[in-house]
């Protein structure tokens, strides 16, 4: 609901009368030149927010084309997973692919090969130093410093040939 300013000839202007939503009637208002309605006030923002509204989405220097191609490079885990998952189920269905599709398979392989080799060296630390943990564990046991060893230091020694034959798999692999 809007109000329509009517211009009075004395000492300035009218708000002309108009209806509430409950149905009552309010009174014409006599208001000065100049007034400005609530509605039309602009809402302050401080230095902060104004700042902050100003402020580039992107970093200094990166255009928008450089942002497209940097979310392809930042998939996760599970996204990446997911779009190796779509590449064989495209692959095993009879339909040929057009070659624009062809062009993002082959670069979605080539991204999950360097993931594959990443997470491969990642294990592969990891497992050196669950290695790692198992000798301290076994030279403590030998010492005679840890007399009787827990369940769950008699399971990591268990577990240390296992280990070693895992790590020893990951690295003829590389």
């Amino acid at each position: 609901m809007f109000r329509v300013s009517v211009p009075y000839t004395d000492t300035g202007k009218y708000i002309a009368a108009s209806q509430r939503p409950d149905g009552s009637w309010r009174r014409p208002r006599r208001v000065k030149d100049g007034f400005v309605p609530q509605e039309e006030v602009p809402v302050y923002e401080n230095k902060y927010v104004k700042f902050f509204k100003s402020k580039p989405e992107l970093p200094p220097g990166m255009s928008p084309e450089d942002e497209t191609q940097s979310d392809a490079a930042a998939l996760s885990k599970t996204a990446k997973r997911n779009m190796k998952r779509k590449e064989k189920r495209k692959q095993q269905s009879p339909q040929e692919a057009p070659s624009a599709e062809l062009e993002h398979m082959s670069l979605a392989a080539e991204e999950q090969t360097a993931s594959d080799s990443t997470e491969k060296a990642k294990k592969m630390k990891n497992l050196r130093k669950k290695l790692r943990q198992v000798e301290e564990l076994q030279q403590k046991v030998d010492s005679g410093e840890l007399k009787t060893p827990s369940r769950e230091q008699l399971d990591k020694l268990s577990r240390g040939q296992a280990l070693r034959d895992e790590l020893r798999l990951l690295e003829a692999d590389l």
